[in-house]
């Protein structure tokens, strides 16, 4: 028997307003694809913008796909401290709606963001990324992902496109 493949998110935290529904709509067609493909669970690290966009899509897919799991691996837990009432509650209901929370470390220290997106990295088979910049903890993920051998599909830009290490 083979194992269910796991696919790992990574993204900008800011993300423009005009890309959103485009954006939203090819990441439901790309996690459909993935899903017949056998990916049954998705990793997101909690972070504002693509990872919580990535993360309510799982969500929303379970509806229609009960077998598709949620697992969010979080750099501790205080992320949310600084942010928004909106963006916690929108936080603190994916975390209620998410299969499994795993945290990295219990409080914010250096480098506990880093260390989370390893650990997405090192449970994946693959990497679902929306990556515009040359810098940052997103390139960083991807650049991780490559180095370790993972098919990274990056949703920028409006398409899917293969991002070869």
């Amino acid at each position: 028997m083979t194992r269910d493949k796991v696919c790992c998110f990574t993204g900008h935290r800011a993300l423009p307003e005009a890309e959103l529904r485009p954006l939203w709509e090819l990441l439901v067609r790309t996690l459909r694809a993935l899903a017949d493909g056998g990916v049954r669970e998705f990793c997101a690290g909690g972070a504002l913008g693509f990872d919580t966009l990535a993360a309510e899509a799982v969500l929303m897919l379970r509806e229609e796909r009960p077998e598709l799991r949620l697992t969010l691996v979080l750099p501790c837990r205080d992320q949310a401290a600084r942010w928004r009432p909106e963006e916690v509650r929108r936080y603190e209901q994916i975390k209620r709606e998410a299969d499994a929370v795993e945290y990295v470390g219990e409080r914010y220290a250096r480098g506990c963001m880093q260390r989370r997106n390893r650990a997405l990295v090192e449970r994946s088979d693959l990497c679902v990324c929306y990556l515009t910049r040359s810098t940052g903890g997103t390139k960083y993920t991807v650049e991780y992902a490559a180095k370790r051998g993972l098919p990274i599909l990056n949703l920028a830009g409006g398409d899917c496109r293969v991002v070869l290490g």
